[in-house]
């Protein structure tokens, strides 16, 4: 049968179409998305403003479309941080659900913890042994560890690249007292966290999704996705924090030009960068694994184990 994910991310919101049959590998087979950019639509008092609300309705609509050209039997919705915390996303998603019939649900930061770190496990397997996953989103930053499909440790945390480019990282290029600010509450904010992870131990193998791993890694000598899903790559501390200097000082006209970096997600690339190095840093990792799959195919994945 066919299944539909509509994802609604801080950045981007995302349909992805999938085949999926007991005891197979989901094969994906349309894509359809656009960057709203939610995080950006975010008013003062923290609501999602009119615009971000209409366009957010227009296109879950359009998604819907799209599903039904594609044959989608089953379609699921879901929401992340950006109208997870607005005080006004009850009445967004309300909204969504009457012009279009489509119920989102909202993931809790551990959820998205959770669900990532099960598409990890079915990605690389048992023999990958206790698994540690991070994934740098456009509000948050989640890790995950554990040895069995459901993690023993699910944190959440307020680092997305996007929330720390709004909030840290003002300017094109943000000056270099902005940058050791942002370097400083990134750390100190994982820090407070580390308790939990610290007693679990050492992971045997240690993953990151999302578009701004993948981004970091292909800035960093990492495989091209011309090379496909299949190609091992990985995101080197070494050569992360050999080149976030440079980044620091380029704007995001000139980030774009690097390789793996679109025009819409090279104002959040040093963001990003700066997250992804805090947590390998203070956890002591030397490299990531760069896994294809992540949240969207996890909630797949238990949709699936539900129905079988």
């Amino acid at each position: 049968m066919r299944l539909g994910v509509i994802d609604v991310g801080s950045n981007t919101v995302h349909l992805l179409v999938v085949d999926a049959h007991l005891g197979a590998q989901p094969l994906p087979t349309s894509s359809h998305k656009r960057e709203l950019r939610l995080s950006e639509h975010v008013t003062d008092t923290g609501e999602i403003d009119d615009a971000g609300r209409e366009q957010l309705a227009d296109f879950v609509a359009e998604c819907l479309v799209v599903a039904e050209d594609q044959g989608v039997e089953d379609l699921m919705g879901f929401v992340t941080s950006a109208i997870r915390e607005a005080p006004n996303g009850d009445d967004v998603l309300s909204e969504v659900k009457e012009r279009t019939g489509v119920v989102l649900d909202v993931l809790s930061g551990e959820d998205e913890a959770r669900l990532t770190f099960l598409a990890a496990r079915r990605w690389l397997g048992w023999s990958a042994g206790t698994l540690l996953v991070a994934d740098i989103g456009g509000g948050s930053l989640e890790i995950a560890q554990g040895m069995d499909e459901d993690p023993d440790v699910a944190i959440s945390l307020p680092l997305g690249a996007g929330r720390v480019t709004r909030e840290h990282l003002l300017g094109d290029p943000p000056g270099v007292e902005a940058v050791r600010a942002a370097r400083t509450h990134v750390r100190a904010t994982i820090a407070r966290q580390l308790r939990p992870l610290t007693k679990a131990g050492a992971a045997d193998r240690v993953v990151g999704t999302s578009k701004t791993m993948r981004s970091l890694a292909r800035i960093t000598g990492a495989a091209p996705s011309s090379e496909g899903m299949y190609a091992v790559r990985f995101l080197e501390r070494a050569a992360l924090d050999e080149i976030l200097p440079t980044i620091s000082g380029m704007t995001a006209a000139q980030r774009s030009s690097l390789p793996g970096v679109s025009s819409s997600r090279a104002h959040q690339l040093l963001a990003g960068g700066l997250v992804a190095s805090a947590t390998m840093d203070l956890l002591g990792l030397d490299r990531i694994e760069i896994c294809p799959w992540a949240m969207r195919e996890g909630i797949i994945l238990r949709r699936l184990d539900g129905m079988h």
